[in-house]
């Protein structure tokens, strides 16, 4: 494991050294394109399957032609405001995790909630696309206030920030807090750490759906994995990106 997450800080090493080499237009387009990817594989994680046409309509305010998919639409530009909520609280100085910055993830993402009057689920859903065990509803805010608590912990000060985003993501889908979108806000915490200790988001995608499923059936040990995984592939994919334009740019130059 610590192998890995050295391979991972180094490949971030040269990845950070290839941005300051390559203009703000082209990180802002891929960053872009990452966005979209993650939008698009996040609703694959919940079992709705997206096209690019519908991203693109929804993001950039496009009249529905079809009124079935305005539900889709509602929650693509919620997801998308959340994201960028999320590109703000990371820019922060010190990351504040607490209560409100969950009560805040969740709002961000949930269309229709009225902030004022967010509250904790009330039973066990019987139909939900998540089957690993969660809180009791009457342990939730219990729960809720230890998740907090460890947050601020000696454990997690010594956690290399990728473990810790990863198991900060678990705790929370173990309590499952809200009615809806529990698992949306987990990635979401999940990213909002690793975008405040300088990595880029870890974008889980579509084809592992089963995989991460199964992972929150049984303790952190199999989401760690997943996450650096997704992790690696998005500075790789990133580093490609980005080599290809100092290539093209090399060869416009000679």
């Amino acid at each position: 494991m610590d192998a890995k997450l050295f391979e991972i800080d180094a490949r971030l090493g040269t990845l950070v050294d290839l941005v300051r080499r390559c203009p703000e237009s082209v990180v802002s387009d891929f960053r872009e394109k990452l966005e979209l990817s993650w939008i698009f594989h996040d609703h694959g994680l919940e079992g709705v399957v997206v096209s690019y046409s519908e991203l693109r309509a929804a993001i950039d305010h496009n009249i529905i032609s079809d009124v079935s998919l305005i539900p889709t639409y509602e929650e693509i530009k919620a997801l998308k405001r959340a994201i960028a909520e999320v590109r703000e609280m990371a820019r922060q100085r010190r990351l504040a995790l607490n209560m409100e910055t969950l009560r805040r993830l969740y709002v961000a993402c949930t269309p229709g909630v009225d902030e004022k009057t967010v509250a904790y689920r009330k039973d066990n859903p019987l139909h939900r696309a998540y089957y690993h065990e969660i809180a009791p509803p009457d342990k939730i805010a219990y729960k809720m206030r230890k998740l907090v608590e460890w947050f601020g912990s000696d454990e997690v000060k010594r956690m290399h920030p990728v473990q810790f985003a990863a198991r900060a993501h678990y705790r929370l889908l173990a309590i499952y807090p809200w009615p809806t979108n529990n698992g949306r806000v987990g990635r979401l915490l999940q990213n909002l750490i690793l975008l405040h200790a300088g990595y880029p988001p870890a974008v889980i995608h579509t084809t592992e759906r089963q995989r991460y499923y199964e992972s929150l059936r049984h303790e952190h040990a199999g989401l760690v994995p997943l996450v650096m995984e997704s992790l690696s592939n998005s500075i790789e994919t990133c580093t490609k990106y980005l080599n290809e334009h100092v290539r093209e740019h090399s060869r416009v130059a000679s």
